[in-house]
């Protein structure tokens, strides 16, 4: 079901990545508290609720790096986390799509958003991560024209998939599939995880290692 195929060496380098110690360097609520960009960054995005943090603490193999919570839209600023040499960031963007959330609040979010996403040079990809129980929906397609407009590279992410059927799971893939390729920006193929099972973890690092590998 994972598509493009990765090398053991990609595999290895994955994996030699993220059993290093990261570690959280900070939270940027605004423009102005970025820090600089110096170095690769690898960037998730993803709604409220489709257990970006959780992902994120599986990839990097440590429980409590990033935030996660029962709350949707907990993560309201942009939270960089860092390797001990300091050599890349991975960023946890704020969650969108929570209809509860005030207006003003999800206004500054995109502004926030849209000035990073345009503003970024060392931004090597964003993975848009998305609920396999749902598939893409009106708040992923804002996130998505975002960063097409950007022209920032970015792919799917399907999660939870321990929570559906396999037949499901193949019609929502297909499904994800085919709406990012009609996105100019989206590159081609998704990565299909379980945080709970361990499932695609090692192919999404592996990935982040290959694109790290290109862009050196």
């Amino acid at each position: 079901m994972q598509d493009g195929a990765l090398t053991d060496d990609e595999i290895e380098a994955g994996r030699l990545i993220f059993t290093q110690a990261w570690s959280f360097s900070r939270g940027s609520p605004d423009l102005e508290h970025l820090p600089p960009d110096d170095r690769p960054e690898i960037a998730f995005a993803g709604r409220s609720n489709v257990g970006k943090s959780t992902l994120l603490n599986a990839l990097v193999g440590q429980r409590q790096l990033a935030r996660a919570s029962n709350t949707p839209g907990r993560t309201q600023e942009l939270n960089f986390f860092t390797l001990p040499a300091g050599s890349m960031y991975l960023v946890d963007m704020p969650g969108y799509g929570f209809a509860e959330a005030p207006k003003d609040k999800v206004a500054a979010w995109n502004k926030v958003l849209r000035g990073y996403l345009a503003g970024r040079r060392t931004l090597l990809r964003v993975f848009v991560l998305i609920d396999a129980r749902h598939g893409i929906k009106a708040a992923d397609n804002d996130i998505l024209a975002l960063l097409d407009s950007a022209a920032v590279s970015y792919q799917g992410v399907l999660t939870k998939a321990d929570k559906v059927s396999h037949a499901e799971l193949e019609k929502v893939a297909q499904a994800t599939r085919q709406a990012l390729g009609k996105h100019p920006a989206a590159y081609p193929g998704i990565i299909v995880t379980s945080s709970e099972k361990n499932l695609g973890i090692d192919i999404l690092r592996g990935t982040i290692a290959r694109l790290l590998i290109e862009n050196s």
